[in-house]
């Protein structure tokens, strides 16, 4: 697995019970799944002698990140690898305005959105401050006729590279836009989507085609960062879940993906539009650890080594996690034994990184029958774990 953060971290459990040896490619011997994966490979993944030298002796290459540079992947796959997500398929998750292109094209609902002239994209860097200017001039008069089509405000997203609220711009007016620009990043433009709420998709596939979906989770944002999963969806119209599903699985059939995907989607007063798309373990499954037969991480490793599939179902009627954002005290084990004396039921997952305010550095997940009494505990013991406080 390319990468070491809390993903590959988790994935090294479900490796454990199947039997699997799991290596690891971090940047630093500190990184979350460097702590505890014996088999870890330092090496930068932007350079392909690394990726080359970490690939030697291994059965199946994959990811906890989308970062790896898709000439590098088709050269690994050149080279004889099994990699799986393979560039085909992943740079759909690297590069929006490509996944918009392609989900359009078959027919998957989508917001409306076009391409903006400026910045990097017309191959002017950030700091070539005329270049970006005369550019950025385009990309707002392209983003107000846009604006003129589809109305005000306008969402501009990083085409590459934007993650937990990052890379994305809610724009009201052309001053804004050109703010925007300002940066010289590739962006595109989208219209503003008011949603009822968030839902998320979690799919899996191998690569002689098996499919499996888990039911469809509420994933509750604050400031861009996922804080919240609530599964299954509660209130969700069965009909509109199953459609939910269908879309999910028909995006990793036409994408060909490998593994896990993630798709995130808006709930709207007219139906269900794509949002976003990972290819690989993902936040909105965390849940899965403590209530599914079958672990994201366990069927990710499942896909990818062409293994059968295993059960998606919910060992719960009711399953919420909650994640803990670094609080302004980074000594949260001063708490941790309250929360387990608390609440012997929740369930702690700590990444092994280090504190600080806003970052994720681990979750809770709380099981039951009654969606407000399990949202509740879960609540409480992520409040508490970072801010000593009480929900």
């Amino acid at each position: 697995m390319v990468g070491a953060g809390q993903l590959a971290r988790m994935t090294q459990q479900s490796a454990i019970a199947l039997g699997v040896e799991l290596r690891v490619l971090a940047n630093t011997s500190d990184e979350s799944a460097a702590r505890v994966i014996v088999d870890t490979r330092l090496g930068d993944y932007r350079e392909l002698a690394d990726l080359r030298e970490f690939a030697t002796g291994c059965h199946a290459i994959t990811f906890d990140h989308e970062h790896v540079p898709t000439e590098h992947i088709r050269a690994l796959a050149a080279d004889g690898y099994a990699v799986r997500p393979g560039a085909d398929a992943l740079v759909h998750a690297q590069d929006k305005a490509v996944m918009r292109e392609r989900l359009t094209s078959f027919g998957a609902p989508c917001p409306a959105w076009t391409r903006v002239s400026g910045g990097a994209a017309d191959g002017v860097s950030a700091s070539a401050a005329e270049g970006v200017s005369a550019s950025g001039a385009e990309g707002v008069k392209e983003v107000s006729a846009f604006a003129a089509e589809h109305g005000w405000p306008v969402v501009l997203k990083a085409i590459r590279g934007g993650y937990d609220g990052r890379g994305v711009w809610v724009c009201r007016t052309p001053a804004e836009v050109e703010e925007a620009l300002s940066g010289g990043v590739p962006l595109m433009a989208e219209a503003f989507v008011p949603f009822e709420r968030e839902l998320a998709v979690l799919v899996a596939r191998s690569p002689h085609g098996q499919g499996v979906s888990y039911p469809v989770v509420e994933t509750v944002q604050q400031d861009g960062i996922c804080v919240e999963v609530l599964a299954p969806a509660p209130g969700l119209d069965p009909e509109e879940a199953a459609e939910a599903q269908r879309i999910a699985l028909q995006i990793a059939h036409e994408l060909g993906v490998t593994g896990l995907l993630a798709v995130e989607m808006f709930q709207t007063a007219d139906g269900l539009l794509v949002n976003e798309l990972a290819m690989r373990p993902h936040n909105s499954g965390h849940w899965t650890i403590d209530g599914s037969r079958t672990s994201q991480f366990e069927q990710h490793l499942r896909a990818v080594l062409d293994l059968p599939l295993g059960s998606p179902s919910m060992s719960a009627p009711v399953v919420v996690m909650a994640n803990l954002l670094g609080g302004d005290d980074p000594d949260l084990f001063k708490r941790y034994e309250h929360v387990m004396a608390h609440d012997p039921g929740i369930k702690l997952h700590f990444y092994g990184k280090e504190v600080r305010p806003g970052r994720k550095i681990g979750h809770v997940t709380a099981v039951g029958d009654d969606l407000e009494t399990v949202r509740a505990r879960a609540r409480h013991a992520a409040v508490y774990l970072t801010t000593g406080e009480y929900t």
